[in-house]
């Protein structure tokens, strides 16, 4: 990106002025280096995002910002339906409600180098994973719908983990005003047989190492420490989020013209969100959120089953789930005054600061966990949410270490083979059903993820909290 297109307000903060228009300005947040490899496709989206109706202080990237369907992954906007806020499915993306969930095993590393190839392949037998995938579960009409209104609550009252966990999920397991009637009768048979599976892409179940603490105090009280081992899940609502975001965006880009709304690029398209066609979208988008919550919390019960066949004194409880593609119905202030807004972010993790009451209570204290995923030959981090941070882009923060190549030139870099060997050699046994899809997700087609976490946190986004690198991964 070319600087000289921005104006830097501080050692992680860049910002373009409104020209034409834009209704606000369009705020990066990242480093120097991170700033000059985003492409210049992160510029205009962010500009394009600032002209929407309805948007409030700022179009946002953050530090992991790359290219994406008209808003840039990484991106943040909040909009105000009283002041013609629009709701847009290409800011909330395709995996609706993609996100992360971190649990502790109660294990350290010396308790898995034993048996780490045999857990591996336990896991990667329980927990299906890769491109179709399928699992044991299979959904008629009406559990389908119950599942869309109940989320993990639904899960757990069938069997699938422990009411505990609900108090460790964003919205405690279950989004509100979801309607499972705006969702398609196609993009419910996707998903009949897909519940409780990883997918493809950047997808995956990993087994963790603590590897460095940084905030002693706020690791403290999330229940971490050096030489823990974590289990990480990261993936979303699978076929039925992707069906939901393509028949939506081809609904609010024929409506948008009839609302007056000039798109600057159609990929933008949106609809207000006090329109029919804005609820409709709501109600489904919300159905695919709580289908990400019960698919995370299945897949959980998997896991669970799995540590106990190999380490039967393993202790699976939930540290935090939270999502990075949602859009939410949240307070803020504006103009010194609270205002209830629609928050959209497309790639990037909600990060409330200490003392917010969505902050589970054993936690609030401290701050939202904020789960950063990592790629299989690179760290990942848990951050803590920050009191200055929820005057930065709506407490937000980055979600991953955002891609620096497509997968059609990593194909042409990497053999997934030989990554997997590589690993091995350092000690990461990686398991898949597709060599293709670990070429696609090389570490090397990704930015560097520690460089993206310091930019979160020297901007005060979120705090750095811990280092954890993978020993297993299991790859979609």
């Amino acid at each position: 990106m070319d600087l000289s297109l921005l104006e830097r307000k501080a050692e992680c903060e860049w910002w373009i002025s409104p020209v034409g228009k834009m209704r606000v300005p369009g705020i990066i947040y990242a480093s120097e280096a991170l700033i000059r490899d985003m492409d210049h496709k992160v510029y205009e989206q962010v500009v394009n995002v600032a002209t929407l109706p309805g948007i409030q202080r700022a179009s946002y990237a953050m530090p992991d910002a790359h290219w994406g369907y008209g808003f840039p992954i990484g991106g943040v906007a909040a909009f105000d339906p009283e002041r013609g806020g629009v709701v847009s499915a290409g800011g909330v993306g395709f995996d609706i409600s993609c996100g992360v969930r971190n649990l502790y095993t109660g294990l350290t590393v010396e308790d898995i180098q034993p048996v780490k190839e045999q857990l591996a392949a336990v896991l990667f037998r329980t927990v299906p994973a890769g491109l179709g995938s399928t699992g044991h579960l299979h959904l008629n009409r009406q559990e389908m719908d119950a599942m869309l209104a109940g989320g993990a609550r639904w899960a757990v009252e069938r069997g699938y983990g422990r009411l505990e966990d609900l108090e460790r999920i964003e919205e405690y397991g279950c989004m509100a005003g979801a309607r499972p009637d705006q969702v398609s009768e196609h993009a419910k048979k996707r998903q009949q047989d897909e519940m409780g599976t990883l997918g493809s892409g950047n997808h995956y179940l990993e087994v963790q190492q603590v590897m460095e603490i940084y905030t002693s105090d706020i690791g403290k009280a999330f229940g971490i420490r050096k030489g823990d081992i974590l289990l990480s899940i990261h993936c979303g609502s699978r076929g039925l989020g992707h069906q939901i975001g393509t028949e939506f965006l081809k609904k609010m880009a024929i409506a948008a013209a009839s609302y007056g709304i000039d798109l600057p690029d159609r990929e933008l398209a949106c609809t207000p969100i006090n329109s029919f066609l804005g609820q409709d979208y709501l109600g489904a988008m919300r159905s695919a959120i709580n289908c990400a919550l019960a698919n995370r919390q299945i897949i959980t019960h998997l896991a669970r089953q799995a540590f106990a066949e190999v380490l039967p004194r393993a202790n699976l409880q939930l540290l935090y789930d939270v999502s990075h593609n949602t859009c939410k119905v949240e307070e803020h202030e504006i103009d010194g005054r609270p205002r209830r807004l629609f928050v959209h972010r497309k790639g990037a993790t909600r990060a409330f600061g200490p003392g917010h009451p969505a902050v589970p209570a054993a936690l609030r204290a401290v701050g939202q966990p904020v789960l950063i995923g990592g790629t299989m030959g690179t760290a990942s981090y848990i951050l803590a949410g920050t009191k200055e941070g929820m005057a930065f882009a709506f407490g937000s923060a980055c979600h991953g270490a955002g891609r620096s190549m497509s997968r059609h030139q990593a194909l042409k870099e990497w053999r997934g083979r030989e990554v997997i060997d590589q690993l091995a050699g350092q000690g990461i046994l990686v398991r898949t059903r597709s060599y293709r899809g670990v070429a696609e997700e090389a570490p090397g087609a990704y930015k560097d993820v520690s460089a993206v976490v310091d930019a979160a946190d020297q901007a005060n986004l979120a705090r750095k909290v811990a280092k954890l690198t993978p020993l297993v991964c299991v790859k979609g």
